[in-house]
């Protein structure tokens, strides 16, 4: 008998939110009448081993790797973030943050310094970076900053270096960004949003292409009903959440687009 895996690194940002994200997945699982395992996998262990592995059961997978077909993985249901941005929907965007006592009004007023960005199949730390930064660039101009600190892997990288004064400007899931803000805040003290990134679809949590067609929908039904059940409420405060809204290979393909646009216009990666 397989045993199946779950996990939510992408947004566990403190061990207490990672313990309510475990708890939630724990009722999902006995609601689906499925067994699960919570598999602690932290940072900087690469998620890309971990969404290969055929064990998996439920576990949160970013969507641009999910559209580039990283892995043999099928969508199941994503959050429904808490914020105004989301209006009720399972999306979410990139903040492009800088220190509060910069200088900086607009993004354009970054050009020139110092960037960075976490992994090249991330859509929050590089595709909707690259999409923002393709508008400003030109054959005049094909480099925006005079220096890109690359393959930095983490949000919380992001944020320590512009916090600290690496970066004058990164991108940051904003789910992310509001869940580190409400459990850590003295990570966010000091950081402003400059701008933010249009709205796209929220990570999921997927399973293994090759799990039983039975177990994935009885999954994909106990996440999308998990907002009407009694122990809801208690766990979707400290994790921000509304609920959960069903996807599949398709809700991701637009992303593909983004990754087109710059890739053909020669903006293989932001600079």
């Amino acid at each position: 008998m397989t045993e199946w895996i779950a996990n939510a690194r992408m947004y566990a940002v403190t061990p207490g939110v990672e313990s309510a994200w475990r708890e939630l997945l724990e009722h999902i699982a006995h609601a689906a009448d499925v067994e699960l395992t919570y598999l602690s996998y932290p940072a900087p262990q690469p998620l890309e081993a971990l969404w290969s592995r055929a064990d998996l059961g439920a576990v949160l997978m970013c969507g641009y790797p999910v559209a580039l077909k990283m892995a043999p993985v099928v969508p199941l249901a994503a959050p429904i973030p808490r914020g105004d941005w989301a209006q009720g929907r399972a999306v979410y965007r990139s903040d492009l943050i800088v220190r509060s006592d910069s200088p900086y009004r607009t993004l354009e007023d970054t050009f020139g310094g110092r960037a960075g960005w976490t992994v090249s199949h991330s859509q929050s730390g590089f595709n909707a970076f690259r999409h923002e930064l393709l508008a400003y660039r030109s054959a005049a101009r094909p480099t925006l900053y005079a220096s890109m600190a690359d393959n930095l892997l983490t949000a919380r990288n992001i944020l320590d270096g512009v916090r600290e004064g690496r970066l004058d400007v990164g991108p940051l899931d904003a789910y992310w960004h509001r869940l580190i803000g409400r459990h850590a805040p003295e990570l966010t003290a000091g950081i402003r949003v400059l701008s933010s990134t249009p709205l796209t679809p929220m990570p999921p949590f997927v399973i293994a292409a090759g799990a039983p067609a039975r177990m994935k929908a009885r999954l994909r039904a106990a996440f999308t009903d998990a907002h009407r059940q009694d122990w809801f409420a208690g766990l979707a405060e400290p994790l921000l959440l509304q609920g959960f809204e069903p996807a599949s290979e398709a809700t991701f393909a637009r992303l593909l687009e983004w990754d087109r646009e710059a890739r053909e216009a020669g903006y293989a990666v932001p600079a």
